[in-house]
This record gives structure tokens, C-alpha cells and sequence, in this order.
């Protein structure tokens, strides 16, 4: 689906077919230098947008859509809603961004761009159309940042997963809860799943390693003599498997 969409929007059909093994495997690689700027194509990138989006999505989720002919699933999952609320912030931001620091000219060129490369890093594709690391700081940083979250479980993305960012959240929120009411038995909830301490120990272990790596390789790199922004990205990419 995602090939023939690229290809009638305007692909070879080898441009489509290497394309859509790429977006739908979140892998980012392209048959051209540009990448998909190469084709300076709206409606490719909103096709591109699409099928990122639903490829950094949890495939059971698809499948249970498929086998009931129905996306009330989608609605009903915890990590999805998480997914597209970080996304929309995003993505939100990006474009506002863009557009009031007169990075581009028109509200068009903004949305487009700031869509697609949200959309892109945020679920670890890293496909690009646009020199994003000359836009402002703060926008690059948020896409960078955002690349460390990732698709969801049981997606194609990279990143620390959205299920686990969202059971940190959880569990910091009941910290907090906590401190005002110390004898409190607060749940750590997924929908209306209660989650056992162990597997929040597990993903507060999983999340500490993961930053404590990112640290050594952070200064690693810059040991070589690397920049600190150069390498922050470079060791964010390798890490996040960031296209």
C-alpha cells in the first residue's frame, strides 16, 4: 500500500518500492542523496507522514483493527494515546516555531516541513527534506530529545519505546502523589491493567542504563574532539536507531 502510494504520487517504481521498504521498516535509507527532498514533493511527504506514523505504531493494534473492522482499538490503548498526544505537541511547537522565527515565509511551508520532520525523528525514521540542523537550536534539540522516545512496543521504531516513557511518568506522578500522602497504596495503572513493581523496577533499570551509556558515549565522542552538539546527535542516533 505504502509503495503504490509513492508511486502514484509520482516515484519510479523502484524509487517506490525501495521507499516503502524503508518507511514502513522505519529505517530511513533512501535511493538518493536528498533523501526525500529529492523529490520536492508535498503530497510525497504527507504519504511519508502517514505510513511513519502508523509504522511506529504497536502492530497488534493494527492487526486487531484489521481482524474487527474497527480503530475503536486504537482509541482504547494507553500507549497509543500517548504516542499521538507527544506527537501533536510536537509537532505543534515545530511548526510554530518555524513559521514565527521566520525560518520559512509562509504558514505552508512551515506545516509541511515542520510536520514531516517531527513525524520523521520522532519515530526514528529520519528521513529529511529539509537542513533541519541549521533551523533554530531549540527546535533541532525538541527533535532530537523527541527521537529518544520513539515508536511504540511492538512497533518498527527505535527509541526507549512510549510504554515505558509513559510508566515513568506514572510511577514519577505517584512518587509525587506520595510525598503529600506517604501511607497511600497507589496502583501504577495501564488502562485498567494494574502493573506490578517489578515491572517498574525493570523499566527505571532499563531507563538508567540507557542514560548511563548515552553519558560515557556522549564524552566519549567528545574525547576525539568532536563538538558537544555534534556528538550529542551522533551518539543520539546510534543509541535511538535513528535513521
Amino acid at each position: 500500500a505504502c509503495g503504490l502510494a509513492y508511486w502514484l504520487a509520482g516515484m519510479s517504481v523502484f524509487d517506490a518500492v525501495g521507499h516503502a521498504f524503508s518507511t514502513v521498516a522505519i529505517g530511513g535509507f533512501s535511493t538518493h542523496d536528498a533523501s526525500m527532498g529529492h523529490f520536492n514533493s508535498p503530497l510525497i511527504d504527507m504519504i511519508a507522514v502517514v505510513f511513519m506514523f502508523l509504522a511506529a505504531v504497536n502492530f497488534s493494534l493494527h492487526f486487531v483493527a484489521f481482524r474487527h473492522r474497527s480503530v475503536k482499538g486504537y482509541w482504547q490503548d494507553s500507549e497509543f494515546k500517548f504516542y499521538v498526544l507527544i506527537l501533536s505537541i510536537v509537532i505543534l511547537i515545530t511548526v510554530l516555531g518555524l513559521y514565527f522565527t521566520e525560518t520559512y515565509d509562509t504558514w505552508q511551508d512551515a506545516l509541511i516541513n515542520g510536520l514531516f520532520q517531527a513525524v520523521s525523528i520522532g519515530t526514528t525514521a529520519g528521513f529529511t527534506t529539509a537542513e533541519f540542523y541549521n533551523w533554530p537550536g531549540f527546535i533541532a534539540i525538541l527533535l532530537l530529545f523527541t527521537s529518544f522516545v520513539g515508536g511504540c512496543a511492538g512497533s518498527t521504531g527505535g527509541g526507549i519505546k512510549v510504554i515505558r516513557l509513559l510508566l515513568l511518568v506514572k510511577q514519577g506522578l505517584r512518587e509525587i502523589t506520595r510525598l503529600v500522602h506517604p501511607s497511600a497504596q497507589i496502583p501504577v495503572r495501564i488502562g485498567d491493567k494494574t502493573v506490578s513493581s517489578r515491572v517498574v523496577e525493570a523499566v527505571w533499570g532499563f531507563f538508567s542504563v540507557y542514560i548511563i551509556v548515552f553519558g560515557v558515549m556522549l564524552v566519549a565522542m567528545m574525547a576525539t574532539g568532536l563538538d558537544q552538539v555534534t556528538a550529542f546527535s551522533a551518539v543520539a542516533a546510534t543509541l535511538n536507531n535513528l535513521g
